[in-house]
């Protein structure tokens, strides 16, 4: 690795991603085999045995936690209500809503409807009503971008769009990857799926997961008030980046190579780790990163892309709650107080997981 040069425009290269996947897939499965933990668990397929038993409910973790993510949370919405109440918006001009955004919101009314009943016709399918669901939900959030903004991600990016889908089922095999080593969650009502089935109906329900993030960011983008005072915030400019990248980097290795271990203890770094490690290596590399425009006090980008993902994860849990073939949870600590499926706590994880989604969204960007 070069010393650490400033972020710039550049593309992210070939050798950061190899360094980050290698690290990514290595460590967890290095950290097993030295822990002595056999390997043949976390490499089953389909990952149907159940070999982890969480800890129970505990209230002085679900407080801290709670006050953790107030204290992180709380000064960004302060912030957005206090600027929100001070300036005015410009008038939108709106557009009128496209004729294929209706048809996607037919879809999606169909869809959904399909996934909550189990009507004997449709029994063959019922198993499979995922992926139609987020394909009407993806086509509405663009038409209402294009209504808002007179331009959207399915029209005016296709091609981007295109290699989001392809790059978002590998992005969520990875997160089912290293949740073999935590057992958060798991599937029920595909235990007669074959190893075939069970790859082919998941690459395409997982292809899913980046074009619906990235679109519900730009939808939100066209709201101004979700974002006032967000350009212009507290400046993170550090002394030596190079430094602080390269101890992120130990301790995301760390957990990393842990996380089969301690499965209690460091299960939040299945959403913190990739994002960790991404970013350190680029910022090592001394290319372009997500975090990048916090040096300006820039947090738009990272506000607007955490929001997404935790929109996107309330229909995600919305719409898993009463399918049939759906995944349910089993969290160390703080699974209590469910909301859908999800114990409440649990919907912290998509803030992070949103910005991990807009990182890799930008690489695409870059490189295309």
């Amino acid at each position: 690795m070069n010393t650490c040069a400033l972020p710039t425009e550049g593309k992210t290269t070939t050798v950061t991603l190899l360094i980050t996947l290698a690290l990514l897939i290595g460590l967890p499965l290095l950290g097993a085999f030295t822990a002595g933990l056999p390997l043949n668990r976390y490499l089953e397929f389909p990952p149907l045995t159940r070999y982890i038993t969480p800890a129970a409910f505990s209230w002085p973790v679900f407080l801290s936690m709670a006050v953790f993510v107030l204290v992180v949370v709380g000064p960004i919405l302060y912030r957005i209500l206090i600027s929100s109440s001070s300036t005015k918006d410009v008038p939108l001009q709106t557009r009128p809503f496209p004729w294929w955004g209706w048809l996607g919101v037919i879809w999606l009314a169909g869809a959904w409807l399909l996934a909550w009943n189990r009507f004997d016709w449709f029994e063959p399918l019922q198993r499979h009503t995922f992926t139609p669901l987020w394909l009407g939900y993806i086509v509405v959030a663009n038409a209402l971008t294009f209504k808002r903004s007179a331009e959207c991600l399915l029209l005016n990016r296709t091609t981007h769009l295109v290699a989001l889908f392809i790059t978002s089922a590998l992005f969520w095999w990875y997160f089912e990857f290293l949740n073999r080593f935590v057992q958060n969650w798991h599937y029920i009502g595909i235990g007669t799926f074959t190893p075939g089935e069970y790859a082919l109906f998941g690459t395409l329900s997982f292809s899913t997961v980046l074009p619906a993030v990235v679109s519900t960011r730009d939808l939100l983008a066209t709201f101004p008030r979700l974002t006032h005072g967000m350009e212009s915030y507290i400046k993170l400019r550090l002394p030596n980046p190079c430094r602080l990248a390269s101890i992120a980097l130990i301790v995301s290795a760390i957990a990393l190579a842990n996380i089969g271990r301690w499965p209690d203890y460091l299960f939040p770094m299945l959403w913190l780790a990739p994002l960790m490690v991404l970013v350190s290596v680029q910022t090592l590399r001394g290319e372009a990163h997500v975090l990048q425009r916090l040096a300006n006090g820039n947090w738009r980008s990272i506000w607007l892309a955490a929001l997404a993902a935790l929109v996107c994860g309330f229909f995600w849990e919305l719409w898993n709650w009463n399918s049939l073939a759906k995944w349910q949870y089993a969290v160390p600590f703080v699974h209590r107080f469910q909301v859908f499926e999800m114990p409440l706590l649990g919907y912290t994880g998509y803030l992070p997981f949103g910005i991990e989604c807009i990182a890799i969204a930008e690489v695409l960007r870059r490189k295309a």
